[in-house]
Parts: C-alpha cells; structure tokens; sequence
C-alpha cells in the first residue's frame, strides 16, 4: 500500500510541476498574445493543478485501513476524489464556454476582435505536448495501481491537452486567415468547453454510481459466477451483491455445497474460491460467502 502511494504522489507531484509552469506561461502568452482562448486555457491548467492536491489529500485519507468506524475501510475518499475533479471540470466547461460565447456574440455584433500573436500559439503547441505526455504516465500508475481518483485525474490532463489543441486551431486559424478571422479564437474556446464538459459528465456519472453502492457490470459478475464454478463440488450460486469501494470491490454471494462433507471441507473449498476471486480481482477484495447444502 506504501508502495502504491508513493508512485500516486510521484506522478501526481509531476503533473502538479508542470500544471504550474504551463499556468504561468500561458496567462503570460495570453495576455502578451491577446488570446481570450490561451487565458481561458491557462484557467483550465489552473483547475488541474487545484485538482491535483485534491489527489493527493484523498488518497492518502482512501489508503488508511479499516477501523472500528469504517468497518469496509476508507476506499470511498477516492470516490470523493473523483466527483470534485469532475465538478471542477464542470466549472472549468462552463467558464470557457460562456466567455466564448460572449466574445463571438460580440463579433456578430460588428466589433473587431483583436487577433492573437504567435506566443500564444507557441504556448498552446507546448501545451499539448506536455499535457499529453503527464495524460499517459498518470494514466498508466492510475491502472497499474487500480486507482479511479487518479485515473480521473489523468483525464483532466488529457481534458487540458484537448482544449490546447482547440486553442491552437482557433489561434492559428486566426493568425493564417487573418484579422477578420479572429472570431476562431472564441469558437475554438466553446468547442474545447465542450469536450471538457462531456469527460466530466462521465466522470460524474461513473463515481455517482459507487456512492449509490450500484452494482458491478454484468460481465464481472458472470466472471465472479464462472470462477466460483471452478470449484468441481460449488454449485447454484445466488444471491450475488457486488459493488466498488475505492480502489477495491466487494463481493457477497450464496452457493451451494454438497450437503454430506465436512465443515473442514466446506471451509477448504470457500477458501479456495476466495483465493481465486482474489488472484482476479486483487488481493484487497472483500469477500462474504454464505455456504448452504444442495437441496
């Protein structure tokens, strides 16, 4: 669990770095550059970093073990974890959209919107190339260790490398084009809203259903009956509850046993079921079963 930690802090205090080298170099850019949309991506690299503490605090509270209080552990502050990164992206959606729309009402309207220089498309080309490269290393720890909050995490990074590419296109479109074409500026900034807004609903989606305590998908429960089946004398299984806790899942379940063996050997054969359902779904699995006789 140390372990697990330290490689969580580790890729989380990377992107934290480069969270604030990119916020700094693109409110410069975009206020030298007169870039409504690098501004509004500078705010979004705001929210990551912001973000990435959120990380850091919840899941050192997620790891702590089970106590008299929390008899299933802690494993739900990971599920906090990954609401409040979504509803900051929410936030985040909604600022850059509505500055957007604002911006290209007004160019409707016959006001002449400034063009935007070249560093702020420098800015938003560097942009995507490191936010896309703190996307995959936090993405691959965030399965490796089976972590929902960091994997959250990980998609605000590529939320972030999105709207650059948004900002790039709408900035160099109106640079090429020229200042007639400055209104790519804000479109590029509403269309980068939404793509934000459409990885947060998932996010949202995704740790709303873990609060609800709502089931595992299907296929994991049929694997979860497949594997109980591999015990030659377990059969009809039933009354199968699962769901997520954190990082972990839970598991209670009946099945039947030959009602003529022993308690040793019905308690050998859970035990192997058990260690089973742990070598698939993690060492961490809670487990109940509840052994009945064949009818």
């Amino acid at each position: 669990m140390q372990n697990r930690d330290q490689r969580i802090y580790r890729v989380t205090l990377t992107g934290s770095v480069v969270n604030v080298v990119l916020l700094v170099a693109k409110f410069a850019a975009g206020i030298l550059g007169h870039s409504a949309a690098m501004v509004a991506d500078a705010v979004h690299s705001l929210s990551d970093f912001l973000t990435d503490l959120v990380v850091i605090a919840f899941v050192r509270l997620s790891s702590k073990p089970a106590d008299r209080d929390h008899d299933y552990g802690h494993g739900k502050y990971e599920t906090v974890a990954t609401s409040i990164i979504g509803m900051a992206l929410i936030v985040v959606a909604v600022m850059l959209g509505w500055n957007g729309v604002e911006k290209i009402i007004d160019a409707l309207r016959g006001e002449h919107l400034e063009s935007p220089g070249i560093i702020a498309l420098v800015a938003a080309l560097l942009s995507i190339v490191m936010k896309e490269w703190v996307f995959r290393i936090t993405r691959r720890v965030a399965r490796d260790v089976n972590s929902q909050a960091l994997e959250a995490n990980a998609w605000h990074h590529r939320s972030d490398a999105l709207s650059s590419i948004g900002t790039a296109v709408g900035i160099g479109g109106a640079l090429l084009l020229g200042r007639q074409w400055a209104v790519l500026d804000p479109i590029a900034a509403v269309v980068v809203s939404v793509l934000i807004f459409v990885t947060a609903f998932r996010l949202l989606r995704q740790a709303s259903g873990e609060l609800l305590e709502e089931s595992l998908p299907r296929e994991t429960q049929e694997r979860i009956v497949a594997l109980v089946y591999e015990d030659a004398l377990a059969s009809d299984v039933h009354k199968l509850h699962t769901r997520r806790i954190g990082s972990i899942i839970a598991i209670e379940m009946h099945l039947r046993l030959p009602g003529h063996i022993s308690l040793t050997e019905a308690h050998q054969h859970a035990t192997q079921i058990e260690r089973a359902l742990r070598q698939e779904f993690g060492q961490g699995t809670h487990i109940m079963l509840h052994i009945e006789p064949v009818k």
